[in-house]
């Protein structure tokens, strides 16, 4: 993990060059953030990944310190560099025997004993409190015996003096160092109005950063030796930009799977996804997907009929899925959701069941989807659901319904049901989603949804209101689909920006706004004609009867049902139940004794006093 150059210019991180800066004018250094992560420290003209306490070691001894004495409260105190030499020079200095190597315990109220001599000794060295967060059981009420020993450290910060080690050196503190995962979790106090404890706060890796951390590990990939400087140079661009918002640790325990699944550099994208949501395999590359793609706008056509431009526009969308051409358009890396569908038109022609039929087609079972009524979150305070509690509130450890189940299952389908009735506070959580491809929830947890299709629908656009408040059809059953299409999306446009007033959201949903037509009077019969079906089989599965009806009762029955298309196919299945099935189950109730019937025949349908009944033969 080095990457020599002959015109070496060393960099240091920037918390790491602060603290050489300051080395001669505070005694005590607060460090927080990510701590546990690797750095790219200068050494020997080539840059190396250490860990922070090896990073810290090895900035201090460029400026004489000779060795750290290191302190957790599960081990107690020990030596770094564990080196003969460095055991002996801190036995001396802190009067403790510390020649053999291992930690030695010691309790809390006696390590401010042991801090002072190190501080006062004219010898370089500096002390590290480790897991400092872990010191105080609660930061509110500290124990007597933690309280003694803040007071006792800042008594040492506000006592110490520089050290001069030789005649033309320059006078530096001998530090103690803190290393806290967040600065709050030592006493306010300590720091409050402290001039002598420093806070120096750790980013995280910069883009600059993961490139070079990106060279250096580059050698863990399969192909490395064989590529050429520019495929080298394109894997660690792309590596850096993969990896945004992740530690240098991570991008080692990326290039491991690598190294284990002997990726090459090409497939650093697949090394990356892998580790972000825990799955090795990729149903997205599948050989068979590809192959169901082939037919899809067939296979779906038979689920959800008249409502082709719908169709071809939503596998267009899934091709370029398949394809991971996702965000290709950009200049950076894209990790958004695999695809973004926004399903709008009038209720009841399809919307849900192509949603179905895609999980279907790409994972083999329409159950599989992931739904979301979001009239459950009209309320403001309802994103603590999807998103799970923030911490002190009832449910905090339980997590978010959309982010857990999102970690269970990555590569899924996303269903948000009438994305309108949720409350416009929630949608903008899916600004980060549509944008980024990862969303925090309320235990701080990050979770990727760029193996995801995001699936939203509404009825925005079927109708408006007019100048009096008052609801009134936007679009009409009948009119020609260009027309429905321009109105709806005109309505939708509408909402987000001078309704909602975000049309960030509208902007990042792009053009995958797919438009459902109303049903058409043809569409209605091979809707209704299946629904019949459905009955009979039903009727040969529960009764082991063959349903027979004549053209003259079917056509009385279609009348019917299709009298109204303004709900769609839903309401020609309502009609159907009530014109029908209903009253079919009541005649069949009485015949239920009649064990040796085999087929039946319906042979008329009646409305009289506003109720339907059947005649069977």
């Amino acid at each position: 993990m080095t990457m020599t150059n002959p015109l070496f210019n060393p960099v240091w991180p920037r918390w790491i060059a602060d603290l050489h800066r300051l080395l001669g004018i505070r005694p005590q250094f607060i460090l927080s953030g990510p701590i546990r992560d690797l750095f790219l420290i200068p050494l020997d003209n080539q840059y190396v990944l250490l860990p922070t306490l090896d990073g810290l070691w090895e900035a201090l001894a460029m400026h004489g310190y000779q060795f750290l004495l290191v302190y957790d409260r599960i081990d107690g105190m020990r030596i770094h560099p564990n080196t003969p030499a460095a055991r002996q020079l801190a036995s001396r200095i802190l009067n403790s025997d510390f020649n053999k190597g291992d930690p030695i315990p010691i309790s809390l109220n006696r390590l401010p004993g042991l801090l002072r001599p190190l501080i006062t000794a004219n010898v370089r060295a500096a002390a590290v409190l480790n897991y400092a967060s872990r010191v105080p059981v609660s930061v509110q009420q500290l124990t007597e015996a933690e309280h003694e020993f803040f007071t006792a450290c800042e008594k040492l910060a506000h006592t110490a003096h520089p050290i001069m080690t030789a005649p033309a050196g320059v006078p530096l503190f001998n530090p103690i160092l803190w290393l806290c995962n967040r600065e709050n979790d030592l006493p306010s106090w300590f720091t409050l109005d402290n001039e002598a404890v420093h806070r120096l706060t750790i980013p995280p890796p910069a883009f600059e950063e993961r490139r070079h951390a990106a060279e250096l590990l580059a050698a863990s990939f399969a192909d490395h030796a064989q590529a050429t400087a520019d495929q080298q140079r394109e894997f660690a661009d792309s590596f850096a930009q993969l990896t945004e918002g992740l530690s240098l640790h991570s991008l080692f325990a990326i290039t491991q799977l690598a190294e284990t699944q002997a990726l090459p550099l090409a497939d650093v994208g697949d090394a990356v996804r892998c580790f972000k949501v825990g799955a090795l395999d990729n149903p997205w590359k599948k050989a068979y997907l590809r192959e169901r793609i082939q037919s899809a706008a067939e296979v779906i056509s038979q689920r959800v009929k008249g409502q082709k431009p719908a169709i071809i526009k939503t596998v267009d969308i899934l091709m370029r899925s398949v394809m991971g051409l996702t965000g290709a358009h950009t200049a950076a890396t894209s990790s958004r959701p695999r695809g973004v569908l926004f399903f709008a038109g009038p209720t009841g022609v399809g919307k849900t069941e192509l949603a179905r039929a895609l999980t279907a087609l790409i994972f083999g079972d329409e159950r599989a989807y992931i739904r979301f009524d979001m009239s459950e979150f009209a309320a403001e305070h309802a994103d603590a659901r999807l998103l799970g509690a923030p911490p002190g509130y009832v449910g905090y450890d339980a997590g978010g319904e959309l982010t857990n189940a999102v970690r269970a299952r990555p590569f899924s389908v996303i269903l948000f049901d009438e994305i309108e009735k949720a409350h416009p506070r929630i949608l903008d959580k899916f600004l980060q989603i549509l944008e980024d491809g990862r969303l925090t929830d309320g235990r701080g947890a990050t979770v990727y949804f760029s193996e995801a299709i995001l699936i939203f629908t509404s009825n925005l656009g079927i109708s408006i209101r007019d100048d009096h408040g008052q609801r009134q059809l936007n679009v009409q059953p009948g009119e020609p689909y260009e027309q429905v299409e321009r109105k709806v999306r005109t309505a939708i446009a509408d909402y987000f920006k001078f309704t909602l007033g975000r049309p960030e959201i509208l902007n990042r949903i792009g053009d995958n706004i797919v438009v459902f037509d109303f049903i058409q009077p043809a569409i209605a019969e091979q809707i209704f004609a299946g629904m019949l079906d459905h009955v009979a089989r039903r009727m040969a599965d529960e009764h082991d009867l063959t349903l027979l009806i004549p053209e003259p009762v079917r056509q009385q029955l279609l009348a019917w049902c299709t009298e109204e298309l303004s709900d769609g196919g839903r309401g020609i299945g309502n009609r159907l139940e009530t014109t029908f099935v209903n009253p079919l189950a009541r005649a069949l109730f009485h015949l239920a004794e009649d064990r040796q019937r085999r087929q039946i025949t319906v042979t008329a349908v009646r409305l009289a006093d506003h109720v339907y009944s059947v005649e069977l033969a």
